[in-house]
């Protein structure tokens, strides 16, 4: 190796350890201090259907993954809306190979005390499935991606209701 190239090597180095330390999670704690306060204090309505089930289930994972109940400052209400396309069809069989399930989480964050709004969106997400001949596969992977569109929406309103208390003050 040449003088040059390992001095670049020995620079890039230095510099990469000198900028270690700037890296901090976007709405972490020392970023914004009480947001995680805040974001376990959120209470999350049940939400109806089986897809509402996984979704108002990651949503509190999300939100407070402690295990721990504080007093509720806000409340989380979500509508969930989901439909099945089939965009592919074999022509041999008449059937669908693949299928989608899209959903749409309509959601508004209100303080409990006194109700004010907060924070008002619509999450939009998708995932897709293979199909096959047999009912029971059918039906087992429509549910794994009705599992995974429930993450991806919680993920999805988890992020958006962080960034917004994380611009509010308590």
């Amino acid at each position: 190796m040449s003088w040059s190239r390992g001095f670049g090597v020995v620079a890039a180095l230095a510099l990469a350890a000198g900028l270690g330390g700037c890296f901090q999670p976007l709405y972490s704690e020392a970023a914004h201090p009480g947001l995680a306060e805040d974001v376990r204090a959120i209470e999350v309505a049940p939400i109806k259907d089986r897809i509402g089930h996984y979704l108002a289930d990651d949503l509190t994972s999300d939100l407070n993954g402690t295990g721990q109940t504080p007093p509720p400052k806000y409340r989380l209400t979500v509508k969930v809306d989901t439909g099945t396309v089939t965009p592919t069809v074999n022509s041999l069989i008449n059937v669908a190979t693949s299928a989608t399930v899209q959903g749409t989480a309509e959601y508004t964050l209100n303080k409990v005390d006194g109700g004010a709004e907060v924070l008002k969106g619509k999450a939009v997400a998708a995932a897709a499935y293979d199909r096959s001949q047999q009912r029971y596969n059918d039906l087992r992977a429509e549910r794994d991606a009705e599992i995974r569109l429930a993450r991806a929406l919680s993920a999805e309103i988890s992020l958006r209701v962080a960034s917004e208390l994380a611009g509010k003050s308590s």
